[in-house]
């Protein structure tokens, strides 16, 4: 068989199902014999849409999303999509052509390696057709191991290689580590004795934490034997609501609400599972003045936000960890009632209400009742999926309903990547129900993917807080007294676009134009894109405390 044939088989025993991407010289022969073996195979608009797309597959699943490139210029259409991935630890492997190693003047010729290491990503180049399973076995076993995305080069005159077609394909879990980290019992010790002599800890967990079978549960009875506050990072927003509603304080850090902020300032220990502790997570320390740290991780040593080393770090799995932690404190005959009070308990009630008032224009409808209306009317098994510039303040502090699955964005700290990572892992829950909120400016970066989702048929709500502006700078030169017109931009009406690309859409600009829209797409689910014009006049929480000193 050809190197290119033997290349498809090796990433189906890897497990790959669906590949996003788009085709070229570089990678069509490949991506024919995937078809052939039953992969489906999803063509995007925008190369770097696709490997957005394999980054909210990893996001969602832990497990390799798998995106497709030609050589040369359609592997630098992945830059920006590929850092967002790496920042975000998201595994995944792009297959990708390369120029004819015999060719010096081929002219899509380009060095993929350098720029596999400049955008932080891993590369390994298939060097011939007897190291063809060995390259895929590696990028898959880097993938994995590194928690980020590795380029896997196929130069393409070595695809068109003969290879040996009896040799059987090891897969790289196969050559995994299997065991979990254990904790080490002396960590455990030192760990306890600062959590027994703590009156009020908050247990922070992360996505390390999600992502280990068990860790919710061994969370819970550890938090509930020494009466901690349950917070998460942005990442794991929601995780955990549903079994913990009277002392679940949300997200600690930049979108936490006042009342836990207040609440995380008295803490005395903080115990981070699975969450990298960074100065997001901590608000520069703001939150934690003072605390001591408990870290708790399944990698060696990580430093949390300003290169502080916690007072005990944990290296260990989040369930085993957290399993060690309480049995050391029940050998102890240890439990407390720490921040677990009537009084808290009253103080996190209505933590989310927003009360703030604002003049809002007659043809503009109120960011905040566009939450709260999407919110009452999308059931809760529709997973949500969030943008990240200034209209994520909205959406990730209103939408709050414990039993909703949450993908937040925020890596990178770029727009343009939360509809490529909705489509993914729209794909990856076989194709369940997905609504994203987000901007006009990100979303019509990639405007062409609606197309996309209507081709494949995806039930995906795309609801645009659409203030026609670049929100994030306009209200920065705002508060600045800058002229903060010149950050605006009109926009056509996206739900007209949404329509021309043969899906469904809405202008709204009211609270019940939006209810009605989103109660069209739940009767009947497809593409829906809701066009909600926004006041800009509304500020959000978070941009209130930082440019106007305001926290309420």
């Amino acid at each position: 068989m050809k190197v290119y044939e033997g290349l498809a088989k090796a990433f189906v025993a890897e497990g790959a199902t669906s590949v996003f991407g788009m085709m070229g010289d570089g990678n069509m022969y490949w991506m024919e014999a995937l078809h052939d073996l039953g992969v489906s195979l999803l063509e995007v608009r925008h190369e770097g849409a696709g490997l957005g797309m394999a980054d909210g597959w990893a996001r969602v699943t832990n497990t390799p999303g798998v995106c497709t490139a030609t050589c040369g210029p359609g592997v630098t259409q992945l830059a920006t999509a590929l850092v967002t991935a790496a920042r975000a630890r998201s595994p995944l492997v792009a297959f990708v052509g390369e120029s004819p190693t015999t060719d010096e003047e081929y002219s899509q010729r380009y060095d993929q390696s350098r720029f596999a290491e400049a955008c932080e990503a891993g590369f390994v180049r298939v060097l011939s057709a007897d190291q063809a399973y060995d390259a895929v076995r590696r990028a898959f076993y880097l993938a994995k191991l590194e928690s980020r995305p590795i380029l896997l080069s196929a130069p393409m005159d070595t695809q068109q290689l003969n290879m040996e077609d009896d040799e059987e394909y090891v897969a790289s879990s196969a050559v995994m580590p299997a065991d979990l980290v254990a904790p080490n019992p002396r960590a455990l010790e030192r760990a306890v004795d600062l959590i027994a002599n703590a009156q009020r800890p908050v247990l922070v967990v992360g996505r390390g934490a999600y992502f280990s079978t068990g860790a919710g549960a061994a969370a819970l009875r550890l938090a509930r034997r020494i009466g901690a506050l349950i917070a998460t990072t942005l990442q794991a927003k929601n995780w955990l609501a549903q079994e913990e509603r009277e002392f679940y304080a949300g997200i600690s850090g930049f979108y936490g609400t006042r009342a836990a902020m207040e609440l995380f300032q008295e803490a005395d220990v903080v115990i981070g599972v699975g969450a990298s502790l960074n100065r997001y997570t901590t608000e520069q320390g703001y939150l934690y003045p003072n605390a001591k740290y408990v870290h708790l991780d399944v990698r060696p040593h990580v430093l949390m936000g300003g290169g502080k080393a916690a007072d005990v770090y944990i290296h260990a799995d989040a369930r085993l960890g957290l399993e060690g932690l309480e049995t050391v404190l029940a050998l102890r005959g240890y439990s407390a009632t720490g921040f677990r009070t009537p009084e808290v308990k009253q103080r996190l009630v209505n933590q989310h209400a927003d009360t703030a008032e604002f003049p809002i224009e007659s043809d503009r409808v109120d960011p905040r009742e566009v939450c709260l209306a999407l919110e009452e009317t999308v059931p809760t098994d529709v997973q949500l999926v969030l943008g990240s510039g200034a209209s994520a303040g909205f959406s990730t502090m209103l939408f709050n309903k414990p039993e909703r699955a949450v993908l937040a964005g925020h890596w990178f700290g770029c727009i343009g990547q939360m509809l490529p990572a909705a489509m993914g892992a729209l794909v990856a829950h076989g194709n369940k129900p997905t609504m994203l909120l987000d901007g006009d400016a990100s979303v019509i970066m990639h405007l062409a993917e609606l197309e996309t989702a209507v081709r494949y048929e995806m039930p995906l709500l795309v609801t645009v807080l659409n203030d026609q502006a670049l929100g994030s700078e306009y209200h920065k030169m705002k508060s600045h007294n800058r002229q903060a017109e010149l950050a605006t931009i009109p926009t056509p009406d996206l739900g007209l676009v949404a329509q021309a690309f043969g899906g469904r859409g809405k202008l709204a600009t009211t609270v019940d134009d939006v209810r009605a829209a989103a109660s069209e797409w739940v009767a009947q689910k497809g593409l829906m894109v809701i066009d909600a014009r926004i006041s800009r006049s509304v500020v959000t929480i978070p941009y209130r405390r930082i440019h106007y000193g305001r926290d309420d």
